[in-house]
This record gives structure tokens, C-alpha cells and sequence, in this order.
């Protein structure tokens, strides 16, 4: 017997856009994992670094409250670190907040402190990114500067990803390149006192200094026995919203043979497109060194 009309299903009238989106989306992440593992053959960077600009500029772009830019900023953040991880990169270290970000409005600063509380604690999380790839997170900076909710919430982080060793999130915040240096020789010359007589002290390397760095003691805790001493140097610089100058952001581990990259892209706007390119670049200078040919 046919159905009377109660009985018949309803369909909702945009089923086939919604069919076409869902197979275009299934496309497109096919297309991504072969892409990535076709990237991941090649030679790939032990350390990259990003400078997370253009948050601001793109939400007045588009008539956002400030703090909008910022909670788009994360979700980069997000897509960009989960594209290191599948290609298995085993140190990022991101520009979150300089210190000299304070000098903003407060209600700005407030705002970012709480996105960065909830939203990075989200990546912690039972079976969320960090998890799931066997990543330790590490706050690089001037902690004792943040407010105590926040602080409480980067002890909290730390201690849940602990014991992972696959690779490393440096979350640089509140920091300052001088002030990461200036402690590390003051670290130094601590050590170098405890350790040695007064007459070998004009004895202690670079490398002690470098090596003193809280960003590379970061990543040493990660390292295996083959890893070379100087893994802290960064491989890749990447700054976004097309702003060419570092912002007092790792000077000493950028001063050798980075790769630095500046685009255009805001930074909440930055992904695999812009990231291809970058990584290709890399993996070509890799090649044409091994050749010979590069510098």
C-alpha cells in the first residue's frame, strides 16, 4: 500500500547542497593527508617558530570586536600546530604575548588571558591534540607576570603533558627575547660559580648561555640521544600580516641560518596554503646543500 502524505519522509529541501558540501569536505581532507605525507618523504624542520600577527587588523578589517580577532587567532593557531604535528615537527614555539603587550587596554589584555586560558587548556585535553600526538606544552616567559586564574591554568597544562616526548609546544607568554637571554646568562654565570674556581670562569662557552635559554632547556627535555645540542636554533621564522622585523622574539636562536618568512596573510587567516610553500622552500635548500649547491 503507498504511503499517505503524514506518512511520507521529509526531506529537507537543501539536501543537495548540504551533500555536495559534505563530499567536497571529504575531498579536500583526502587531498590534505596525501599532500602532507607526500611533504613528510622529504626533509623536514626540527624547530619552527611563529610570530602570530594581524589579529587586530583582521577583525576591524571586518568590523569584529578585537577579541573576536583573537578567538579566530586560536583556531589558526589550532590548524597550523595540528599540520607540524602530522608531519611529526618536534619543537613549535609561538609568540602568544610579549611583554610589552601590557601596555594595551586593559580590557584587551583581559580578554586575550581569558581566550588563552580556556582555549589552550582545550588543547590539553583528554583525546584533543596534544594528547593525542604525545606533545608536552611549556610556557616560555615571565609566568610570575600573569594573573593568578591563568598561572594556576599553565601549571595545570604543564603537569597534564608532563611526561609526553614525541615533541614539544613552546607557548611564549609573557616574553621578551632580552629577557629570555638575560636570564639564561644570569643562570650561567650562577652555575659557573658553584661549579668552578674564579680563575675558569673566563672559560664558559656561548654554548653554556645558548644551551641556558628557556626555550632550548624546553626542547632538551623532549630530545633524544642523537638529537644534537643545539636543537634550541630555530629551522623556520614565520610572521604573519606582513610585518618584516622580529619583535624581540628569539634574536639568538634566529641569528644563524633560519628561514625566515614574512607573508601577508593575517594571522588568523594563515593555514596549509600559506604553509606549503614555506616548508617546500625548506625542504629545497635541504636538497640543493646535500647537492652542493646551496650556501
Amino acid at each position: 500500500m503507498g504511503r499517505s502524505r503524514s506518512e511520507e519522509v521529509n526531506i529537507h529541501p537543501g539536501w543537495p547542497t548540504l551533500l555536495l558540501s559534505s563530499i567536497l569536505h571529504r575531498i579536500h581532507a583526502l587531498l590534505t593527508s596525501v599532500l602532507l605525507y607526500l611533504l613528510s618523504l622529504g626533509p623536514l624542520p626540527h624547530h619552527v617558530g611563529f610570530v602570530m600577527d594581524g589579529n587586530r587588523r583582521y577583525a576591524r578589517g571586518r568590523g569584529m570586536q578585537v577579541a573576536q580577532g583573537h578567538s579566530d587567532g586560536f583556531q589558526s593557531l589550532r590548524r597550523t600546530l595540528e599540520v607540524c604535528l602530522k608531519l611529526r615537527i618536534r619543537a613549535v614555539s609561538v609568540y602568544a604575548f610579549a611583554i610589552d603587550n601590557f601596555s594595551r587596554e586593559e580590557e584587551e589584555v583581559g580578554a586575550l588571558m581569558r581566550l588563552a586560558r580556556v582555549r589552550l587548556m582545550e588543547l590539553c585535553g583528554h583525546g584533543d591534540l596534544l594528547q593525542q600526538y604525545g606533545i608536552r606544552v611549556r610556557f616560555i616567559g615571565r609566568i610570575e607576570m600573569l594573573p593568578k586564574d591563568v598561572r594556576e591554568a599553565v601549571q595545570e597544562m604543564e603537569a597534564l603533558t608532563r611526561n609526553h616526548r614525541n615533541g614539544v609546544l613552546n607557548v611564549c607568554c609573557p616574553y621578551a627575547s632580552r629577557d629570555e637571554i638575560t636570564t639564561a646568562v644570569r643562570d650561567t654565570v650562577k652555575a659557573a660559580y658553584a661549579d668552578t674556581s674564579d680563575s675558569e670562569l673566563e672559560d664558559v662557552p656561548s654554548e653554556n648561555v645558548f644551551g641556558n635559554l628557556e626555550s632550548c632547556r624546553s626542547i632538551a627535555s623532549i630530545a633524544s640521544r642523537g638529537d644534537k645540542g643545539d636543537s634550541g636554533k630555530l629551522d623556520i621564522l614565520v610572521r604573519t600580516s606582513n610585518v618584516k622585523r622580529l619583535s624581540d622574539f628569539m634574536m639568538w636562536q634566529a641569528s644563524e641560518d633560519t628561514q625566515l618568512h614574512f607573508v601577508r596573510t593575517n594571522w588568523p587567516e594563515f593555514g596549509l596554503t600559506d604553509m606549503l610553500p614555506i616548508l617546500l622552500g625548506w625542504q629545497q635548500k635541504i636538497w640543493l646543500r646535500t647537492l652542493g649547491i646551496g650556501m
